[in-house]
């Protein structure tokens, strides 16, 4: 994607009609990962267009695999050789933090993982601590030179007992696949249950892994001699749903989202509800609908199933127009807080002392250039734009490209005019 592109917004466009939610961002790149662990063809579906999955399909080509994208089937083909080269270099990964994913699965397979430790979204730390202590009771060395994670298995991987200190979504995929095919039985406690662990669990199954407790914090892994390739549908991604259900809440507007589930979105939906919004659960989906002001609503981010970081910015530009005053938490990402700066901008009234932050709604915002910060804050500045008098220009749209495939198309359709166009770098 070009970097200096931006997206054009003119506010004051009501969201009415459908828009079809494609496979999760945050399940698809670790998918691809996972097959990695079986020599022969993967195919995934529902695969969404985004610029991460071209990145993760150029770091699985440089590890030997075969990938073949096709935005318009919306599948990635995975041919995984026999032998894999396990160094994971740094232009790629200091463009995708999702790309430590590979370390699991290259040193369950090759005995060794060379990885270079990870950039992407600037919203906070986010050590590795818990990767590199797991896979050390799991019997892997590992140490940290030139900016590289060198794992090495000389042993090979055998199971045991792990305790996350938080549960991490990133160091439960790092472990859970590093435990697939180690010798013994892996205990991980305190592991993420977010729908997209799901998802790798059921991958992981269809390709002959052994795993008990999927959906609980407690996951119990009986370790395999070998996988098999296979195909599989990703889970759909509950961060875009949930972009568009405030999407139409805070454009007074009327959408249908389809290829939803709405059970992973409960609280995310409940507090919409709580706003003003009708909120109705359909068969493939939900629908959000809203005809007036919405009213504040306070968040609190915690991991699955509590409210989930990656919607708090978008929910932050809905208490910026709405009625009152609303308490904003963030629990997990400390410079999550960044985009309000540029939510300022255009009007916004936030003030932050930590990791809180207080909105006071306004009635109008007032379109101005803002600059996305990270995939979400940049949805979030969107949102904004559509209820902002006059034109609003999100810069740096590439964050979004990251994480929402057919993003300007969709708005369109829904009625809201937002264009792409070229800026001046």
């Amino acid at each position: 994607m070009d970097p200096v592109e931006a997206l054009r917004i003119v506010g004051g466009s009501r969201l009415s009609g459908e828009v079809d939610v494609l496979g999760a961002k945050n399940s698809v790149l670790k998918l691809m990962a996972a097959a990695l662990l079986a020599e022969g063809r993967t195919v995934l579906y529902d695969v969404p267009g985004i610029l991460d999955v071209e990145i993760m399909a150029e770091l699985l080509r440089r590890l030997g695999c075969g990938v073949a994208h096709d935005p318009e089937q919306r599948t990635v083909s995975i041919e995984v050789p026999a032998a894999l080269e396990h160094r994971a270099d740094y232009d790629l990964v200091r463009r995708m933090r999702a790309s430590i994913c590979v370390l699991g699965p290259l040193l369950a397979r090759c005995g060794a993982a060379d990885v270079a430790l990870p950039g992407g979204d600037n919203i906070g730390s986010r050590g590795l601590d818990m990767h590199v202590g797991g896979l050390q009771r799991l019997g892997a060395e590992v140490a940290s030179e030139h900016g590289y994670l060198l794992a090495t298995a000389p042993g090979g991987l055998r199971g045991a007992s792990l305790w996350l200190d938080f549960p991490s979504v990133g160091a439960t995929e790092t472990l859970l696949m590093a435990a697939v095919t180690a010798s013994g039985r892996t205990v991980i406690d305190n592991a993420a249950r977010e729908p997209e662990i799901v998802d790798i669990c059921r991958m992981l199954e269809s390709m002959g892994a052994r795993i008990g407790g999927i959906g609980t914090s407690t996951l119990e892994v009986e370790g395999v001699a070998s996988l098999r390739p296979v195909e599989h549908h990703t889970v759909p991604d509950r961060i875009v749903a949930g972009t568009w259900a405030v999407a139409a809440t805070i454009t007074l507007g009327d959408v249908r989202v389809r290829r939803a589930r709405a059970e992973h979105l409960e609280i995310a939906l409940d507090k919409l509800a709580t706003a003003g919004a009708s909120v109705e659960v359909t068969d493939d989906g939900f629908r959000v609908r809203m005809e007036t002001r919405p009213s504040a609503v306070d968040i609190v981010t915690l991991p699955y199933p509590g409210f989930p970081t990656d919607l708090q910015p978008q929910f932050i530009a809905l208490n910026s127009v709405a009625e009152g005053a609303a308490l904003v938490t963030e629990n997990l990402f400390e410079a999550r807080f960044r985009f309000v700066h540029e939510l300022a901008r255009l009007g916004a009234d936030v003030h932050t002392e930590g990791h809180h932050a207080i909105v006071r709604g306004r009635e109008r915002l007032s379109g101005a250039p803002v600059e996305a910060t990270d995939i979400r804050a940049g949805a979030g500045l969107v949102l904004a734009g559509l209820v902002a008098e006059g034109e609003t220009t999100v810069h740096e749209v590439h964050h979004i490209d990251r994480g929402y495939s057919g993003f300007v198309a969709d708005l369109r359709r829904l009625g809201a005019d937002v264009t792409r166009v070229g800026v001046p770098s």
